[in-house]
């Protein structure tokens, strides 16, 4: 493949793909909700649902998806619920014309609710117990999440291209560099390990308990980068929110009371990546579809007193953890 995109992944190469691995399709492809890979769900002839999942050209290499298949089959033997790729031909990973694929059993449940405490606590102790396995060794070949990949290489990307309004540069730029510049100074951490790096209400989902999916953007890191973004609301509710998880994860798995002032770095780091991201992946047809307003106006408007508001929340005193003020 040359470029990032899928043009050439037509349903025939995905219906030839699955049924290399002697899985034959009983149903049509329903598309799933996911922009960064092609993801489909269908059934077999075994009338069990299935998901396959297409990655994007170039953005991994096979030793870093090897890596997140590994993770996930080590997190499902010690009983986490998470879901894991099927082995078929004695591998997870496979090819088609240039294309990497994986095949997953199909799951089922409705979404987490990040403002019930109860499921906040099953949570923290779930997240806990991923931790304490994924302490146990490190990634060989998957990325950090570090300055460089969440700050310094994104924000060259919105340098440069077009697709901030040009009467909005100045203005955009006047308030990111500050933003970023604080996250340099703000954005330490001595401990990382392996995570689920995406750990977002979208990848959990619930039945009678949580199911956590897409190890897709696992990277190294600290350890509450898996807690933060299950915070919501206000200061007082996110307080609340924290301690109930940081209880039940600490059941399981110690928590370094000092990563509590990485949250809102973490947070305007994934703001400033999520710019760059949509900014690199335009020349995909889907996204121009899917995010229309991604180059309007409005949006850099309002991205921009996001960002104001990030700046202010940085020189906040964190949330109390333990004895950190």
């Amino acid at each position: 493949m040359t470029d990032f995109t899928f043009s050439g992944l037509s349903p025939d190469l995905i219906l030839d793909a699955i049924e290399s691995l002697d899985v034959r399709v009983n149903s049509g492809l329903l598309a799933l909700n996911s922009y960064e890979n092609r993801v489909y769900q269908f059934i077999a002839e075994d009338n069990k649902r299935y998901v396959v999942k297409f990655y994007r050209p170039q953005r991994w290499s096979d030793e870093q998806i090897a890596e997140e298949h590994d993770f996930a089959l080590e997190l499902a033997s010690h009983e986490i619920p998470i879901v894991a790729p099927l082995a078929l031909h004695g591998r997870t990973l496979h090819h088609a014309e240039g294309y990497r694929f994986v095949l997953y059993p199909s799951v089922g449940g409705r979404q987490f609710e990040v403002d019930n405490l109860d499921q906040l606590e099953w949570m923290g102790r779930y997240v806990g117990r991923m931790h304490k396995v994924a302490q146990r060794q490190s990634f060989q070949y998957r990325p950090a999440i570090d300055i460089h990949a969440y700050i310094d290489e994104p924000l060259l990307v919105l340098r440069h291209n077009d697709l901030i309004p040009t009467s909005l540069q100045q203005a955009f730029f006047a308030i990111a560099e500050p933003l970023c510049n604080a996250v340099r100074e703000q954005y330490q951490t001595a401990n990382t390990q392996r995570l689920h790096g995406d750990c977002h209400p979208g990848n959990i989902l619930w039945h009678d308990g949580p199911q956590f999916v897409d190890l897709d953007d696992s990277r190294s890191g600290p350890a509450v980068q898996d807690l933060w973004m299950m915070l919501s609301g206000d200061r007082q509710q996110q307080q609340l929110q924290f301690d109930t998880l940081i209880e039940a994860y600490e059941e399981f798995s110690d928590f370094d009371t000092a990563e509590v002032r990485l949250i809102e770095p973490l947070r305007a780091m994934r703001m400033i990546h999520y710019m760059a991201w949509l900014t690199n992946r335009w020349q995909d047809p889907a996204f121009p579809r899917a995010f229309p307003w991604f180059a309007d106006d409005k949006y850099w408007e309002q991205q921009i007193l996001a960002l104001k508001e990030q700046l202010a929340a940085l020189q906040e005193p964190p949330l109390r953890c333990g004895q950190i003020i």
